[in-house]
Formats: structure tokens, C-alpha cells, sequence
């Protein structure tokens, strides 16, 4: 393992895609965090959804010094014992336990975690916590997600003390693209950033393993790259110590 340009496993979709003359089931991500990894001083390799079992979650794991689990379709609420609300995306079941899958492994490694959008949600509800399924019932607007693929520049206030407020200080501009949020909390978390209408934006585990999610898309803001570097640096880190074992 080179911890000077540490491989970083991604989540990613598996979906109907398009390309060239065939049009089939993909697994696929957009090229934006990749870029983002790479141009943060990783090596980014995809993990697409698949069967899962404890065995298979290490395996994929041992070869990567970090997991970003990325933005997509919502979380089955059947996870966080809820009925459906009319606008959740009809689940994935399949990815779902991939991601919780992988999660759990990671934090049992100690292995660098970013989560991001979807990802936030995962990590949340892995620990016992809970979502608003639609947003706007909560706060009586869309403007967390415009829709047609338009992401919403959004201020967003760290909480003082968090290891997201050392990285970006105590106000940052991001892009989001949701229409549900964390609710209650999941145990051990904590919550590192809430935006102008106070909803819950980042949360993190305290303690020296990095375990970070964003509500936000870091990948959409390419002069920002604090998020990616964080996570490449925290993912040097590990593979240096698993050199030195």
C-alpha cells in the first residue's frame, strides 16, 4: 500500500445507463468525484453493488485505504422503521446492504470514512438514527432540491469543535441536491454542520478514526477540494500504518 497516493474505494449506482449503441444495466458514477480523489492525490477504484456477506466486505476493503460512500436513489425505510413515504425513491435494496455492508467493516478497521449525500444517510441509519423522508413537509420548501439535476448553492455553519470545523472553518458554501435529511441523530454521532433552516448538513463520529458524511456534494465544487484532501491524507495515514504492522 502506497500512502502517498492511497486507493479509495467509492460506492457506486448500479442503474440503467446509455453509451455508444448499447443501453443496459450499469455500474456507474459521475466522473466528478473521481476527479475529485484523483486531484486530491488518490487513486480512486469503483465498488459497485453486489451480493454481500461479512467475508465479501473484507475482501473488497483489503485493498483499499479508505470508503467514500457517494450520492444516489433514497434508503429503504423499512432500515429505519418508517413506511414509505409517496416521493422515496422505490429502493435498492441491493446497494443498500452493499454500503452498510462495507460501512461496518470499515469502522471495524478503523478505515477512513467520507460519506456523502446518500452516504450521510447511511452512516446515520447504520447507527440507529433516523430520516425526514421528504423535506419539504419539515420545512416547507424544495429549495434543498430544485430538481432537473440543479444543484442549490447553500451556506452552511459548522459546529465548533467538530472535526468538519477544522477542516472548513465556521461557515462554508456547498452544493445540495436532497429532499430528505437526517432526523434523530444516530448513536455516538454528532452533528458538525445545520444550515440556514437548521437542518442537519454534516454529522461525525468523534474520537481519532475519521468518520465524516456531508449532507451536501463536495464533488460539485472543484476549486474546493478540503473534503477529498482530508480524506486522501486520513487514507495515507492508514496505509502507512498497515505498512508498518
Amino acid at each position: 500500500m502506497s500512502a502517498s497516493e492511497p486507493v479509495i474505494g467509492l460506492t457506486t449506482y448500479l442503474d440503467r445507463a446509455k453509451f455508444g449503441v448499447w443501453d443496459a444495466r450499469a455500474g456507474l458514477l459521475p466522473a466528478q468525484y473521481i476527479q475529485s480523489i484523483t486531484a486530491a492525490g488518490g487513486i480512486a477504484v469503483l465498488l459497485p453493488p453486489q451480493p454481500v456477506t461479512p467475508d465479501i466486505a473484507a475482501r473488497v476493503l483489503a485493498g483499499v485505504s479508505a470508503l467514500v460512500i457517494t450520492g444516489g436513489r433514497d434508503l429503504d425505510p423499512a432500515g429505519y422503521g418508517q413506511t414509505p413515504h409517496d416521493e422515496t425513491d422505490r429502493p435498492d435494496t441491493t446497494r443498500d446492504a452493499w454500503e452498510f455492508a462495507l460501512l461496518a467493516e470499515a469502522m471495524r478497521r478503523g478505515m477512513p470514512v467520507l460519506g456523502i449525500c446518500r452516504g450521510a444517510q447511511v452512516l446515520n441509519v447504520a447507527l440507529g438514527g433516523t430520516l425526514h423522508q421528504h423535506l419539504p413537509d419539515v420545512i416547507g420548501s424544495t429549495g434543498h432540491r430544485a430538481g432537473g439535476g440543479v444543484f442549490t448553492p447553500m451556506s452552511v455553519r459548522t459546529v465548533a469543535g467538530t472535526r468538519l470545523a477544522e477542516l472548513l472553518g465556521e461557515t462554508c458554501q456547498v452544493q445540495c441536491y436532497h429532499h430528505q435529511a437526517i432526523a434523530d441523530v444516530g448513536a455516538k454521532l454528532v452533528v458538525s454542520a445545520r444550515d440556514d433552516d437548521g437542518v442537519i448538513e454534516a454529522i461525525e463520529l468523534p474520537g481519532e478514526d475519521f468518520v465524516l458524511a456531508v449532507q451536501w456534494h463536495p464533488e460539485e465544487s472543484p476549486d474546493d477540494l478540503r473534503l477529498f484532501a482530508a480524506i486522501v491524507a486520513e487514507a495515507g495515514k492508514y496505509a502507512l500504518a498497515r505498512v508498518s504492522e
